[in-house]
C-alpha cells in the first residue's frame, strides 16, 4: 500500500514539474510553490525511510512522524502551507526546514544532510528543476563520508578518558635532582615544620632512615602508603575552589583543573605500584585511619588557609622527590632492589606514561619522581598567588625547570612582587 502510495505521488510530481518547467516563465513563483508541495508530498509518503536515516530522529520533526502515523496527513498540511506562505530562500548546506514542519536548525558536522531514498532517475529530475536548488544542495555529498572517517579517526586517537599528564624524554628527567625552597613567612614555617614532624613520625613506625637499603617489597609498602595520602590534597583544594566558585559566583582563574590532574596522577601512582605488589587487611586498615584523619585536617586546614596548604604539599612533595632519588640509588647498586632495573614494567604505566615497551620498573621510578617534583614546582607557584590570580599552568603546559621549587620563568606571583 505504501509503495502504491508513493508510485502516485511520483507520477504527480513529474506531472507538476513539467507543468511547472513549460510555464516557469508565466508564472515562476506559483509553479515553484506548487513544485514544492509535490516533493513534499513525496517526503510525507517517504517518512519512514526518513526517520530510519537519521540518527536520533532529530531532523525530522514530530511533524512528520505523526503524518506517518495519522496515514500520511502531513502532505495535505504540507500542501496548505504551501499554499499560504512563500517559499523559503535557499540555504546551502540546509535542509528543507518547510517539509521538516518549520523547525529550523544549524547542522552538525557529524549529521548527515536529510536524503530520502530515491533512484536515481528521481535524483536526477529532482535536480533538473530550479525550485530543488536547496534541496539538491542538501543532497548527501560522498565527500561528508570522507569528513565525517577522518573526525572520527581523530576522536579514535584518544584512547585514554585521563586527565592531561606530562609525558617524559626519560634521558631528560633522569637528571632530577632534590631541591629546596627556604621558608620566608610565618605560613610557610608552619607548613615546613608540620611536613617535617609527619616525616619524622613516619620513618619512626616504619624503621626508615636515608641509609638504609630497603626490599622492592619494603619500598613498594612506603610507596603505596604516600601515595594514598599525596591523592588528598589535589581533590580537596579542587573541591573547595569550585565549591567556592559556585558559591561566590565568580570564576576560578583556571586552578581546579591543575589540582584534579594533580590528584588524578597521584592515584595512577598508586594504581601502577598495586600492580606490583597486594597489600594485606592490616595494611588497608593503616590506610582507611590515615585518610580519615588526614582528608578531615587538610579539608579544614584549606578552608582557614588555602596558601599555607599549598606550601605544605610543596614541601611534602620534595621529600617525595627525595624519597624516591633514594629509591633510585638502591636500584643502580648492588642492594636487594636492583632487580627493578630489569624487571618489566606494568602496562598500565607503560600507556600511561607512554614508555617505550621494553620499559622497566626504574624507569617508573624515574617518570614518578618527575610526577613529585612537577606538583611541588605547582604547589610552591600556587601558594605565592592570590587566590584571584590566573593560573600559570595551562592544559598542555610540561616545563618543569631545573629549580623546580620556584615559580615558571616569566611569571611573577602576586604576593612575590
Amino acid at each position: 500500500m505504501m509503495r502504491g502510495a508513493r508510485g502516485a505521488a511520483l507520477r504527480a510530481y513529474h506531472a507538476v514539474t513539467r507543468g511547472a518547467s513549460a510555464s516557469a516563465s508565466a508564472s515562476g513563483d506559483a509553479g515553484a510553490a506548487t513544485t514544492n508541495a509535490a516533493r513534499r508530498a513525496i517526503d510525507g509518503s517517504s517518512a519512514r525511510a526518513y526517520a530510519t536515516h537519521t540518527r536520533v530522529g532529530v531532523g525530522s520533526g514530530f511533524h512528520g512522524v505523526r503524518s506517518f502515523i495519522r496515514g500520511g496527513g502531513g502532505a495535505e498540511r504540507g500542501g496548505a502551507r504551501a499554499s499560504t506562505a512563500a517559499p523559503a530562500p535557499a540555504r546551502v548546506g540546509a535542509r528543507d526546514d518547510e517539509a521538516r514542519g518549520g523547525v529550523q536548525f544549524p547542522l552538525s558536522r557529524l549529521q548527515r544532510p536529510y536524503v530520502t531514498k530515491t533512484t536515481m532517475d528521481e535524483k536526477n529530475t529532482v535536480k533538473s528543476s530550479s525550485a530543488s536548488s536547496a534541496y539538491s544542495a542538501a543532497a548527501y555529498d560522498d565527500n561528508s563520508d570522507s569528513a565525517t572517517a577522518n573526525l572520527q579517526a581523530k576522536l579514535a586517537k584518544k584512547d585514554t578518558y585521563m586527565l592531561f599528564h606530562p609525558q617524559y624524554d626519560l634521558r631528560q628527567v633522569e637528571n632530577v635532582k632534590p631541591a629546596h625552597r627556604t621558608p620566608i613567612h610565618v605560613r610557610d614555617y608552619l607548613a615546613y615544620g608540620a611536613v617535617q614532624l609527619a616525616r619524622w613520625g613516619f620513618d619512626k613506625i616504619t624503621g626508615y632512615t636515608p641509609n638504609k637499603r630497603l626490599t622492592t617489597d619494603g619500598w613498594l609498602l612506603r610507596f603505596i602508603f604516600l601515595e594514598t595520602v599525596a591523592g588528598v590534597p589535589g581533590m580537596v583544594g579542587a573541591m573547595l575552589r569550585h565549591m567556592m566558585s559556585l558559591r561566590t559566583l565568580k570564576r576560578d582563574h583556571g586552578w581546579i583543573h591543575t589540582l584534579l590532574e594533580e590528584a588524578e596522577n597521584e592515584r595512577m601512582h598508586l594504581l601502577t605500584f598495586l600492580k606490583l605488589r597486594e597489600p594485606g587487611l592490616t595494611f588497608r586498615l593503616a590506610v582507611l585511619g590515615a585518610q580519615g584523619v588526614f582528608f578531615n585536617a587538610f579539608f579544614m586546614a584549606y578552608i582557614v588557609s588555602p596558601r599555607t596548604c599549598h606550601r605544605f604539599v610543596g614541601y611534602l612533595e620534595e621529600e617525595a622527590v627525595r624519597t624516591y632519588t633514594h629509591a633510585l640509588h638502591d636500584i643502580d647498586s648492588d642492594g636487594p632492589a636492583s632487580e627493578w632495573a630489569r624487571t618489566p614494567a606494568p602496562m598500565l604505566a607503560i600507556k600511561y606514561w607512554r614508555m617505550p615497551e621494553d620499559a622497566t620498573v626504574r624507569d617508573v621510578v624515574v617518570a614518578v619522581r618527575a610526577d613529585e617534583a612537577s606538583h611541588s614546582h605547582v604547589n610552591h607557584t600556587l601558594s605565592s598567588m592570590g587566590i584571584r590570580q590566573t593560573n600559570p599552568f595551562h592544559v598542555g603546559h610540561t616545563e618543569l625547570p631545573e629549580n623546580f621549587v620556584e615559580p615558571p620563568a616569566g611569571f611573577v606571583p602576586e604576593h612575590c612582587r
